[in-house]
């Protein structure tokens, strides 16, 4: 998912709940139709630097779709900080678009409100079938074992990007591989005046999405295998640590970075103040602040040691977007063309071209277009070391109370206060008591 949505996020918590028990979408009785066949209504969400330039990326399909098939598509890019809560707005009064984005870790938490069209194998077949995407990508389309909720459409993996010069004037030949030798090239770039790693500490998503490699990387999960929450096993506890310890012990996060939410570390990195930074497809983002390719260089997220693989050797989560229909849209056929216009090869290779994404379908993604090398890392890392957030009917509330503590945490390092194993712990309690008492699938 796009980390730019941050921190609110949590305004849903409770909203999930009532959610549930919605039949989402635009008519009364929760059944779709095709009364409207002339028409779509799409809330996509803001992958570009502005709600201005999603708009010139997209408008030009829009149009092209409706010359093909006669439908016109009414468009509504969604800032990530409001589409949750819009969506879940939408479950509760019946009201919502026929087609929308969603971030890739929200389908299990969405699939619970019964709102959204399951795609079954009938569904799959309308729009070319299930075996044309990356496997990676549907692992996070939904509870395993129940019908996706959705269908991948913009794939990401986090890398490590760093700055050449910084490098070099460091006298460091190659990007870190594990956190320790991170943590011992931060002292070479520090003593150049230089800032070391850029975080998003203010930011729960961006939190989460760490926390849940570390704790990966550290044999533990946040879930037992029947979806209860388990955020104070020992191995969870060390996993936050290491993480909020970068700044607290290690001290190769700024202190000033607890603040961040909206992607300021981004902006360090580009304009050169910082060495590197931890991110999810973040080509287009440093090209639209002015830094050129040729100025950075992308490596696979450092692990504890040895090389990125699965299980403790995972080094991202699953980043992604995936697009979803309302099961009681007026224009179902509709909807689904369009799903199936949008997860062509062709439209594939636009959309994640002009926003320097991975496709998640096969075809697509082995086109040249996305050969670059940082391309191959991000499609290396999605293929062999990712993992798909965990996929329960609370993974949203999950977002807000882990990723809330991993703040307050951030918050008492740059404040000077002593991170221990204690106080990490007694966050993670705090945040497991928020949890709603059932848990498992969608």
């Amino acid at each position: 998912m796009r980390s730019i949505r941050a921190a609110a996020v949590g305004a849903v918590t409770m909203s999930l709940a009532l959610a549930a028990t919605a039949c989402g979408g635009g008519s009364s009785s929760g059944q779709g139709s095709n009364d409207s066949p002339k028409t779509l209504t799409y809330w996509a969400s803001n992958q570009g630097a502005s709600i201005a330039v999603d708009k010139k990326v997209l408008q030009p399909e829009l149009d092209k779709f409706e010359k093909k098939t006669g439908i016109k598509v009414k468009l509504e890019v969604v800032p990530w900080s409001d589409l949750l809560n819009r969506i879940l707005t939408a479950t509760t009064s019946g009201q919502g678009p026929d087609v929308l984005n969603i971030g890739n870790t929200w389908s299990a938490s969405l699939q619970a409100t019964g709102a959204l069209l399951p795609w079954d194998a009938k569904n799959f077949a309308r729009i070319g079938g299930k075996d044309r995407f990356v496997e990676s990508a549907l692992g996070s389309t939904g509870v395993q074992g129940k019908d996706p909720a959705a269908v991948p459409l913009y794939s990401m993996a986090y890398a490590l990007y760093y700055n050449k010069q910084i490098f070099a004037d460091a006298g460091i030949a190659k990007p870190p591989a594990t956190w320790d030798e991170l943590v011992a090239d931060g002292k070479k770039i520090e003593a150049k005046g230089k800032s070391v790693l850029g975080a998003e500490g203010s930011n729960v998503s961006e939190n989460i999405h760490h926390v849940f490699v570390f704790a990966k990387q550290h044999g533990a999960d946040f879930f037992t295998s029947d979806g209860k929450p388990n955020f104070t096993d020992p191995k969870v506890v060390d996993a936050v640590e290491q993480y909020v310890g970068l700044m607290a012990k290690d001290k190769v996060v700024p202190p000033g970075d607890a603040e961040y939410a909206q992607n300021q570390s981004v902006s360090d990195f580009a304009k050169g103040k910082q060495a590197m930074l931890l991110w999810q497809s973040a080509a287009a983002n440093l090209k639209s602040q002015g830094m050129s390719e040729d100025a950075y260089g992308i490596a696979p997220v450092p692990v504890q040691s040895g090389t990125p693989g699965t299980g403790a050797q995972t080094n991202s989560m699953v980043a992604g977007i995936n697009i979803a229909v309302f099961k009681n849209s007026h224009n179902l056929d509709g909807a689904t063309q369009f799903v199936k216009f949008m997860t062509g090869d062709d439209e594939q290779k636009i959309l994640n071209k002009a926003y320097t994404t991975i496709p998640p379908v096969k075809t697509a993604q082995q086109d040249a277009a996305f050969d670059a090398p940082a391309d191959a890392v991000l499609k290396s890392t999605l293929a062999t070391s990712a993992a798909a957030l965990p996929q329960v009917a609370s993974e949203s509330q999950f977002e807000t109370a882990v990723g809330t503590a991993v703040k307050e945490l951030f918050a008492d390092a740059a404040a000077g206060r002593t991170v221990t194993t204690d106080s990490v712990k007694a966050q993670l309690e705090k945040a497991q008591q928020q949890m709603p008492a059932a848990q498992g699938g969608a």
